[in-house]
């Protein structure tokens, strides 16, 4: 893993869930924080059932992740199919950073929540009441699987390692830097999602997403134009 990129990773992703987590996951959040968390409850055994929630997203992420570097390791054999896949991680960056400015409906079409479905709602629900510490990591977990348009950019992303640690590690980072904002959110519900501060953030997040997805796509063409380049190298 180049520093750059793991540094890009984070700052998109903390930029990003400021703006994008906490407009789609929450509701999630002020769902839990007002009826599972109790105000007799101190502010220790409150944080820890935000980060068990939090960790449990991360779990889901990070399997997700290991999954997505594992089968991109099975499709990137050679330079061709290594230089397309960046393509395509890099085109769909640049559709979300776009789609996060508000320019275009890319979000909103590859986010078809499957929310509605009678198991998820009833899991849902059962997890919703109760009253352990270990059902709030259970709800992260659950919350993991939604589907999401930032978390589909970075799982892609994962593919591109071509590996399964990496891939994990990949995911595992996103999710960690996504702590913060819904960290907070939980503690001060609404905060961020009535601040100014949010649409600052989500268009830093549209630049850098933009960005880094040309910067991809750019690997992707020199894969595709110099036939001696090293598929083992890990440019992700």
């Amino acid at each position: 893993m180049e520093t750059i990129s793991i540094v890009t990773i984070i700052s998109i992703a903390f930029l990003g869930s400021f703006g994008h987590c906490v407009g789609m996951c929450g509701g999630i959040v002020i769902a839990y924080s007002s009826t599972k968390i109790k105000s007799h409850w101190t502010k220790q055994v409150q944080a820890t059932a935000h980060l068990l929630y939090s960790f449990g997203r991360i779990t889901t992420y990070s399997i997700l992740g290991a999954l997505f570097g594992l089968v991109g390791g099975v499709v990137t054999f050679d330079n061709t199919t290594s230089g397309i896949f960046l393509l395509i991680t890099g085109t769909m960056m640049i559709l979300v950073g776009l789609s996060l400015m508000g320019k275009i409906k890319f979000l909103s079409i590859v986010e078809h929540s499957c929310s509605k479905s009678p198991l998820y709602q009833n899991t849902f629900k059962s997890l919703l009441g109760s009253q352990s510490l270990f059902s709030f990591y259970l709800l992260g977990m659950l919350n993991g699987l939604l589907p999401c348009g930032f978390v589909y950019v970075f799982a892609i992303t994962a593919a591109s390692t071509g590996s399964a640690f990496w891939g994990a590690f990949v995911m595992f980072i996103f999710g960690l830097s996504t702590v913060p904002a819904l960290f907070s959110l939980g503690f001060f519900v609404g905060l961020f999602k009535q601040s100014n501060l949010r649409d600052l953030f989500i268009k830093l997040a549209s630049i850098l997403v933009i960005a880094f997805g040309f910067y991809i796509g750019y690997l992707g063409y020199e894969y595709l134009v110099d036939p001696t380049k090293s598929i083992l190298s890990c440019h992700i």
